[in-house]
């Protein structure tokens, strides 16, 4: 067995066995090629990210008990509510569930920086299968969350009922907590450049969606209203509905949730163009990776590695250092491993011949 040591200092530098400043780009370079390496998930790996999450710092536990706390109050303080007020219950319903998820949201930063850094000290590739969980566990979290504000304005009052109106709080909700998880996660922005972009949305749909004053606004610039999926909900909502200009006659169940996932169409036209330049330098980078497999440094660390075996490999790949060199300086390691090199004197009982 090789042993790997990174250092929690330069994570640049890492330790193979006796050899020590090892390239780490050239040490998984070498170690990616072996006869036994690979790198799959499996049960354990889900079972230490559930283990992490649901504990009692992962977050899970917090965010439930102050959302059981303030769905509570919402549902004294609430209670009875009177037709005609549909608007404002649902306003109020839709900010406790944004404040319940939104310190959830603020720590995925936090959570992708220490995740990477994990990452990188145990050279291993598991930082997408994370994000990908992560995700799907605040998306959950947000389908959660929704699902008890539905159902507790169901209690408070009887005229926001019906699986339409269900679907469109939940992605009403969606469009204001998307932009965080994109950002959080798939990006490396800084927690103030997550905070302050994160929260574009719910800014903007105060300032554009027209829900707050409806019809208001200037001319050409209410428009905007067509982007955002509250002012759909509103088209929805009974007692306001007449007063929103210029609702869909039909499909706005649909407007509304294609409007919510407007966030989500920008962040993969960013990262998809990102993704079209990183492939564009793929050649590039591909042979500067084929020179690193060329040097000297690469043939000592495969045969550091893996030995005689390494002779071949490199051979194969057309390598042009002095491989019976190389091969001279294995077989001499190895006898004198064994104990059997003709340098070293051999000793008969307690006499040295």
């Amino acid at each position: 067995d090789n042993t790997v040591t990174v250092s929690a200092i330069d994570r640049t530098k890492v330790k193979i066995n006796d050899r020590e400043g090892v390239d780490r780009n050239l040490a998984l370079i070498s170690m990616s090629i072996g006869d036994n390496y690979a790198y799959s998930t499996n049960n354990n790996d889900l079972k230490f990210f559930t283990d992490v999450e649901f504990s009692a710092n992962g977050g899970i536990p917090g965010i439930a008990g102050f959302t059981t706390f303030a769905f509570g109050l919402f549902l004294l303080t609430f209670w009875n509510s009177q037709p005609g007020s549909e608007a404002l219950v649902l306003i109020a319903a839709g900010m406790i569930s944004y404040f319940s998820v939104n310190p959830y949201l603020l720590q995925l930063v936090d959570w992708r920086i220490f995740m990477i850094e994990e990452a990188e000290a145990l050279l291993h590739s598991s930082k997408s299968m994370n994000k990908l969980l992560k995700t799907n566990l605040t998306v959950l979290l947000i389908l959660i969350i929704s699902s008890i504000q539905f159902g507790i304005m169901q209690a408070v009052i009887d005229t926001l009922s019906g699986v339409d109106m269900y679907f469109a709080i939940l992605f009403d909700n969606a469009s204001l907590m998307l932009a965080p998880i994109c950002l959080g996660l798939y990006t490396n922005l800084s927690l103030q450049a997550v905070q302050i972009l994160g929260a574009f949305p719910f800014l903007m749909m105060i300032f554009f969606s027209t829900t707050f004053s409806p019809g208001a606004g200037v001319d050409g610039l209410k428009n905007l209203r067509y982007l955002f999926s509250r002012y759909y909900l509103f088209c929805m909502t009974p007692s306001v509905d007449i007063m929103m200009e210029g609702c869909p006659e039909s499909n706005n169940l649909l407007y509304l949730i294609l409007s919510s996932l407007l966030i989500v169409f920008i962040f993969l036209t960013v990262i998809g163009g990102m993704a079209l330049r990183s492939k564009l330098q793929k050649k590039k980078h591909s042979e500067s990776k084929r020179q690193s497999m060329m040097t000297m440094e690469y043939a000592e660390l495969q045969v550091e590695l893996f030995g005689e075996k390494a002779l071949k490999k490199l051979k194969h790949i057309g390598s042009n250092v002095d491989l019976k060199s190389l091969e001279n300086s294995v077989r001499s390691k190895s006898m004198e491993d064994d104990g059997t090199s003709s340098d070293e004197p051999v000793t008969v009982s307690d006499e040295t011949v």
